[in-house]
């Protein structure tokens, strides 16, 4: 015997029969009429619709060439677990992730070789100069914040990224309307029409960054955000005299899901601007298929700066390439009382002024 197909309501999601009186497929629910033809186009598209297939070739970073390795120590923190790389001459006394003393455990071994490294743009001045910069306008920052407080540390590091290439083929589709209103003298009328959405395409993702690194938190990074990928160069561990080098403990298999999470959503967010002209338009599904998937190591530059107040650590990172800084800061408890108190003021004010026009009218 043969399965009973059963339609689905694009509408409101009820099922749907064959109306004889009107010839028409009809939803019993929304009372939504359906030609037999835009029903079966609709169940061709959903029949046609894949999986995600988000796949990586994850061969980034390449093995250490012979001598490179000896010119490299490797220093750990015993407090975080923190494993950092430096030149022979440089002289770590602090972990530049939680502050604590670090031991040198010897040679660097183990770890991929990087492909590229975006060098340092800026020097530990214009760290300390934007720091002091970050401080402006800060309503609520103490006031002896500034005077009592002091930089602990200011440590410049490589941070290690993965940056992902590929091709993406998007399929989306959605739900959208058309509400038009009218009104004569008797009644106001609402007429609203649904519409089935596809949209799909392709876009080129290129050096999608993910930090390589559990010490630094994501959100930190991200935040600095964007390096100018195209001023990297080839890696040499030239690069590394004077400063440190964070070893990656998040190899590339462990980035995908981050990686496939930020294109995903540039890529939903690039489709979605192009539904226009409806009064809403709401995404129902979608695919993303990757192609020619590629994945680099590369090292960017971050100055780490750490400070102290009140016992409590604070740490700041500024793009070592564009001098963007970003990090957390103490909240003046009182000035902050006062000024939820004048914002819970102004709002009682505004409201008890609306209020007493409408008792006016």
């Amino acid at each position: 015997m043969a399965a009973i197909q059963e339609y689905k309501c694009p509408c409101c999601g009820g099922a749907i029969a064959f109306d004889s009186a009107i010839q028409k497929m009809k939803c019993p629910f929304c009372d939504t009429e359906f030609e037999m033809e835009t029903l079966a186009s609709y169940d061709r598209e959903l029949r046609s619709e894949q999986e995600d297939d988000m796949r990586w070739e994850t061969a980034g970073g390449e093995e250490w060439q012979d001598g490179e390795e000896d010119a490299l120590s490797a220093y750990v923190c015993q407090s975080c677990g923190g494993e950092i790389a430096c030149d022979e001459h440089t002289a770590a006394v602090s972990c530049p992730f939680c502050g604590n003393p670090v031991v040198m455990t010897g040679q660097v071994s183990g770890t991929l070789r990087p492909d590229c490294v975006i060098p340092f743009q800026l020097d530990k001045n214009a760290a300390k100069a934007a720091l002091k910069k970050h401080y402006e306008g800060k309503r609520l920052l103490p006031k002896v914040f500034k005077s009592q407080n002091h930089i602990d540390e200011v440590k410049g590091v490589y941070v290690p990224f993965w940056l992902f290439d590929a091709d993406a083929d998007v399929n989306m589709r959605y739900k959208a309307t058309k509400v038009r209103t009218w009104s004569d003298d008797k009644f106001e009328y609402k007429e609203t029409r649904h519409y089935a959405v596809s949209r799909g395409g392709n876009i080129a993702f290129e050096a999608v960054p993910v930090d390589g690194s559990t010490k630094m938190p994501d959100d930190l990074m991200e935040s600095i955000e964007p390096f100018d990928v195209s001023k990297a160069v080839d890696f040499q561990t030239a690069y590394l005299a004077g400063y440190l080098a964070d070893k990656y403990d998040v190899d590339a298999d462990g980035s995908i899901g981050r990686a496939n999470e930020r294109i995903r959503k540039s890529a939903e967010e690039a489709f979605d601007k192009t539904v226009t002209g409806y009064t809403t338009a709401v995404r129902e599904a979608g695919s993303i298929r990757l192609q020619n998937g590629r994945v680099k190591y590369a090292l960017f530059p971050v100055w780490l700066l750490q400070t102290t107040w009140k016992g409590e650590n604070y740490l700041f990172a500024m793009n070592g390439q564009s001098g963007k800084m970003v990090g957390n800061l103490p909240t003046d408890k009182g000035a902050y009382r006062k000024w939820l108190f004048g914002l819970t003021g102004i709002i009682g004010t505004v409201l008890f002024a609306a209020s007493y026009i409408i008792w006016m009218l």
